[in-house]
């Protein structure tokens, strides 16, 4: 079947071909889903790294069916002053970890360096990365969205991750909730590693699996993420952290977002030379 997940040969982090299934989920009345995609989702755990991840990803025709939408509180400009006090304390943390940060503070009227957000929804973190005076970039692959961002004064662009050829471009990437949704996380990190400079500075943010509000949602049968079309993996900190060092990023910060249930954010710094 054309729409049918592109099944994993093995564990997407580790390789491992042996792993138990968790079950499987009616994936049907998720806002996104749409006929011809498969109505339910099977998740497994790796058995050696305990990585929790789908038994397949999209591939191309069924990535063009899911992305015909987006959700309404993801389109750009949807309510920038909730958006801008929501990403305030990011920012404001980056800014001061950002390469170079000290000699480059606002009063000298240089920018804070190039940010790069992949995926950027809402378009809300990048406002407010350029009003703390980042030089932003945004890629997407909803062309309405880019539009709609280009349109507030956001330079965006139309291309996959994995086809930006920048080496070394970019002080700061953020992932705001996407590496989840990335069939192979640790080519993508790879690939942040080969975008940022010396000691750049890699934002994420994703559902937390080792939470505590995780667990009370799996004892109340409650839990939204094994529904959640768009995801591949369910990441705990600690295996994030493990795959982060992995490629070359030092974890420095962990946070809690509050954007969405059992939310965790990592900040973590590119180790090795330069680009």
């Amino acid at each position: 079947m054309a729409h049918e997940r592109i099944a994993y040969e093995g564990c997407p982090l580790c390789g491992e071909r042996a792993f138990d299934a968790l079950g499987s989920y009616d994936c049907s009345h998720h806002p996104l889903y749409k006929k011809p995609l498969p109505p339910t989702m099977q998740w497994r755990e790796c058995r050696r790294c305990r990585h929790v991840f789908t038994d397949g990803y999209f591939g191309a025709e069924s990535l063009a069916v899911l992305f015909s939408d987006a959700h309404a509180h993801q389109q750009p400009g949807t309510d920038a002053e909730q958006g801008r006090n929501l990403w305030a304390r990011v920012v404001e943390r980056v800014a001061a970890m950002a390469p170079g940060a000290p000699q480059r503070g606002l009063e000298s009227g240089a920018a804070l360096g190039r940010w790069l957000d992949v995926g950027f929804g809402d378009g809300a973190l990048l406002l407010t990365a350029q009003e703390w005076g980042f030089d932003t970039l945004g890629i997407d692959v909803r062309r309405d969205s880019i539009e709609k961002l280009a349109a507030l004064g956001i330079p965006a662009r139309g291309v996959a991750f994995e086809q930006l050829d920048e080496p070394g471009a970019f002080d700061v990437i953020s992932l705001a909730d996407v590496l989840e949704h990335m069939p192979f996380p640790q080519p993508a990190l790879e690939h942040v590693h080969r975008l940022l400079g010396k000691r750049g500075i890699v934002y994420l943010s994703m559902p937390n699996a080792q939470a505590a509000s995780w667990r009370q949602l799996e004892r109340s049968r409650k839990n939204p993420y094994w529904v959640e079309l768009e995801h591949y993996h369910s990441f705990s900190r600690a295996r994030l952290q493990a795959l982060l060092r992995r490629c070359g990023l030092e974890p420095v910060w962990y946070g809690v977002s509050n954007r969405y249930l059992c939310g965790m954010e990592i900040i973590a710094r590119r180790t090795g030379e330069s680009a």
